[in-house]
């Protein structure tokens, strides 16, 4: 299309003429506004002559009418032809009809963000939708629900009925599950027979409900397909944002995981996604990460606490105590961390490392002339691994310096209450290597004569909260005398924790019990300080010769 410097249309070709259905002889005279389809704006048209005076040339993308009504879109290019002094003389233009181009990028688009077998949105354009009605509840305050689905004994019916079957089931199911929503609501399918639904506009998530029974209704009622009538159900998985206040990516991972509770609590039911439940497991990984990282660090460290003969004054050994030596927090307790990842193979890694240390600090002492062994605790998680026993030998054999009576293994007395023959069977195999055992926290637990005759342990350590008591609570006393006697029964060693007082040990002494630790006698203190502790502990003289 040619037209003069006013936009007048003098020539057009016949090309021109197939595109819009226009004449030459009906065209020519007039604006070219007569093609303007009214779906832009004037700013468009200001922006096109814009460009068409400062630079002479527009190029663009254009939805123009035809003749007969239908608006199409083209590419449209225009120069501006000027004589020898500048002046625009004409308007030239090429346009190329794209309607074919526009309908396969339609079909391309649709492919891109719709399922191809039920037509229901896919996982990209769910995405978005679900992006879309996140911000729409924060602007408005109101809530709405992810719905993972999966259908229950979909595969069974694939195997038996072939696949074109299946198909035909999913097409029809659905159609019914999208006739349960709400206008406005948005049903996806992700995959397989997975789909996902986003309820919006809850006023409150009791508002689901009804829906949500409406989705099991409309999978588990029975469908006519190709003759047969079949039968499935849905387990159904939920969560709520923003009560769930994650992202769109982990709402879906949390109705995913609802579902699955879904499906172990019998299928054809949903499940809610339990937020402080979860919140709860995030916050014991972030722990365990935390953990793994202070152990690639060595920010774990041991302390000793001594273990004497009160009577004799002797040191007898020590108790290896972990601990945590952060960077912020500063030192930080067993019982702050250790429970965390008790039964986490994470606790496996950590108690060789302290096994390792503790054989370690009895070389080092060892070298300096201080020669007696160290007690470690053992989770009953670690001991009744299969490979305790040879890793255990392994670590042994790292420090042949060191003979294996010099480490002493403490368990608590419940660790063996699940398989008491596994543990004494590993016991066993320890005693074998030379290595010694202590029933830690005797009394706690379900103490019984069975404890002290099968786990073949040579020390009983009594718990320092019988002990503690002991001198006000007849009952405490009456159990410190209970597990010193059943000791001595057994032919065992016997160590008071928790000792605080001279008044403890003289009463633990009348008793017959000599061994003791505790605050009254020495806190728990880094390697370096036990030498000097040990060449200046002295017994207390109310103690000796008792």
């Amino acid at each position: 299309m040619i037209t003069d410097a006013t936009a007048t249309i003098t020539e057009v070709n016949d090309t021109f003429s197939q595109i819009t259905g226009y004449t030459a002889e009906y065209v020519l005279g007039k604006n070219p506004k007569i093609l303007q389809s009214g779906r832009h704006p004037p700013a468009f048209f200001a922006k096109m002559w814009e460009a068409l005076l400062a630079q002479g040339y527009w190029r663009g993308e254009i939805w123009n009418r035809r003749k007969n009504g239908d608006v199409y879109p083209e590419i449209l290019t225009i120069s501006a032809v000027k004589n020898a002094e500048g002046k625009v003389q004409h308007y030239v233009s090429l346009s190329t009809d794209i309607t074919s181009m526009k309908a396969y990028q339609g079909q391309l688009e649709h492919i891109a963000h719709y399922d191809v077998l039920t037509n229901l949105p896919n996982r990209v354009l769910l995405a978005d939708r679900l992006s879309q009605a996140m911000a729409y509840c924060q602007s408005h305050k109101q809530s709405l629900a992810v719905a993972f689905m999966d259908l229950d004994r979909f595969k069974e019916i694939n195997d038996s009925y072939g696949h074109a079957v299946g198909d035909k089931l999913l097409i029809a199911l659905s159609q019914r599950m999208k006739d349960a929503l709400r206008e406005g609501d948005t049903l996806a399918r992700i995959g397989g027979d997975e789909f996902i639904a986003i309820m919006v506009d809850l006023q409150n998530t009791k508002l689901s409900s009804a829906i949500l029974e409406r989705l099991l209704k409309a999978t588990s009622d029975p469908v006519m397909v190709d003759g047969a009538i079949i039968r499935v159900s849905a387990s159904i998985g939920v969560t709520f944002y923003p009560q769930d206040n994650s992202d769109a990516d982990h709402l879906m991972r949390h109705a995913d995981q609802a579902m699955y509770s879904a499906k172990q609590a019998g299928k054809n039911r949903y499940r809610l996604f339990d937020v402080e439940q979860a919140y709860a497991g995030k916050i014991q990984l972030e722990n365990i990460d935390n953990i793994r990282l202070a152990m690639e660090r060595g920010e774990f460290l041991l302390h000793y606490q001594p273990k004497v003969n009160m009577r004799t004054g002797e040191v007898i050994g020590t108790e290896a105590l972990i601990r945590w030596q952060h960077p912020k927090s500063g030192l930080i307790p067993s019982l702050d961390f250790l429970p965390v990842i008790e039964g986490q193979p994470l606790s496996l890694e950590l108690g060789e490392w302290v096994i390792d240390t503790a054989l370690n600090q009895i070389s080092d002492w060892q070298n300096i002339g201080i020669c007696f062994p160290i007690s470690v605790n053992i989770s009953a998680y670690q001991l009744q691994q299969d490979n305790f026993v040879s890793r255990l030998k392994a670590l042994l054999a790292s420090y042949p310096e060191v003979g294996p009576p010099f480490l002493e293994l403490e368990i608590l007395e419940t660790s063996a209450l699940h398989d008491i023959n596994q543990v004494s069977s590993t016991m066993n195999e320890c005693h074998k290597l030379g290595v010694r055992f202590a029933l830690d926290d005797f009394g706690t637990g379900y103490s019984s004569l069975t404890h002290v005759r099968r786990l073949p342990a040579q020390l009983i350590k009594i718990d320092q909260t019988f002990v503690r008591d002991m001198l006000e609570d007849a009952g405490d006393l009456a159990i410190v005398k209970g597990v010193i006697g059943l000791a001595q029964a057994f032919e065992c060693e016997v160590i008071a924790e928790g000792v605080e007082t001279i008044a403890h040990g003289q009463a633990l002494l009348k008793l017959g019990c000599e061994l003791a630790q505790g605050y009254g006698i020495a806190r728990p203190m880094s390697a370096s300080k036990i030498p000097e502790w040990v060449s200046t502990w002295k017994t207390d003289d109310p103690w000796k010769g008792m």
